[in-house]
């Protein structure tokens, strides 16, 4: 068998020497750390580097002596020689590779809705409920190293196995973690935003009002239009604005450059993403409704207006020489 290791850093030397482009001071692995091996195949292994561990797959196995300290970027060989490519993991790889209990929010959706909650380092979020953590790394990434996220789960397995992936993942200490019901309200008040992963979010507005500062922002993401629907006739009762509902679809493609096409299959619906800012208008808090919400409100108000006149005249209430009085439309 031969020396695979020899022959990976021969490669590396004679690539060095003719490929300008590669870097002299590459980023190495280094041990307790996460890699990602990914074969030609297209399959995506996460490891934890570990002095004295091997790593099997049907590939071949790794020993992790033998990662540790190699630039990232490079092919390394499996004891019968097949390569996979050593990476540094992208965000997307530490959601999607994760210990699972429960459906994770895919990596779509997760950025973005750190874009609608417009997170950054420093900022303090508030989640509920955990789930299997997938978000919450993502929510983690986004406001570290000074900020900070807290979520709530009222299951002890989905609590433990979250605990054990922001362990893994190196965001633990960005993140504090109660196994409390939203119901009870959150332990935190002014927060920079705040998401709900719940069934009924409609109904716990008032704990997310209570632990979010005025103007912040809220988020959730749920799967089915009824309780959309639920969700925002109570936004507009506890006088939230700015009100938004959007799905995300994301279609790959096959990266083949003479016949870039479509791949065969997609990730389609996934969830609604509901969004909007608690204010505070104690004179009218409508006024910031949409204008299609505005104009459907008055299409009510004049169809009411419309069937009061036509029962008047019908109930013989107008003159003879009256004639039906045609109401202007809003």
């Amino acid at each position: 068998m031969p020396n695979t290791l020899a022959t990976d850093a021969a490669a590396r030397r004679s690539q060095e020497e003719t490929l300008p482009w590669v870097s002299t001071h590459p980023v190495t692995t280094q041990a307790n750390k996460l890699v990602i091996l990914a074969t030609g195949g297209g399959k995506r292994y996460l490891i934890t580097l570990r002095p004295g561990q091997v790593f099997h797959t049907n590939l071949g196995h790794f020993q992790h002596d033998d990662l540790i300290g190699l630039p990232l970027g490079t092919t390394v060989h499996s004891q019968l020689g097949n390569p996979v490519l050593l990476l540094e993991p992208s965000l997307s790889d530490l959601i999607t590779r994760i210990k699972r209990n429960t459906q994770i929010i895919f990596p779509k959706d997760a950025a973005y809705l750190v874009h609608k909650l417009s997170l950054r380092n420093g900022d303090q979020v508030i989640e509920a409920g955990t789930g299997s953590g997938g978000l919450t790394i993502a929510l983690a990434w986004a406001v570290a190293p000074a900020g900070r996220v807290y979520t709530y789960e009222v299951r002890d397995d989905n609590y433990q196995i979250a605990r054990a992936n922001l362990e893994r993942v190196g965001l633990l200490e960005n993140v504090s973690m109660y196994m409390q019901s939203v119901a009870e309200g959150f332990r935190q008040q002014g927060a920079d935003a705040v998401f709900l992963d719940v069934r009924t979010p409609n109904l716990f507005l008032d704990q997310v009002r209570a632990a979010l500062r005025p103007g912040g922002f809220f988020a959730a993401l749920i799967p089915t239009t009824n309780q959309v629907i639920d969700l925002l006739a109570a936004l507009e009762r506890k006088s939230f604005a700015d009100i938004a509902v959007e799905e995300l679809l994301l279609r790959q493609y096959k990266v083949v450059p003479d016949r870039l096409r479509p791949d065969d299959s997609m990730v389609g619906h996934t969830g609604y993403l509901v969004s909007a800012r608690p204010v505070v208008d104690p004179t009218d808090p409508g006024r910031w409704l949409s204008e299609d919400r505005k104009r459907y409100a008055a299409r009510l108000e004049f169809e009411e207006k419309a069937l009061a006149e036509e029962e008047r005249r019908q109930a013989g209430n107008t003159d003879a020489g009256d004639r039906p009085r045609r109401l202007p439309l809003p």
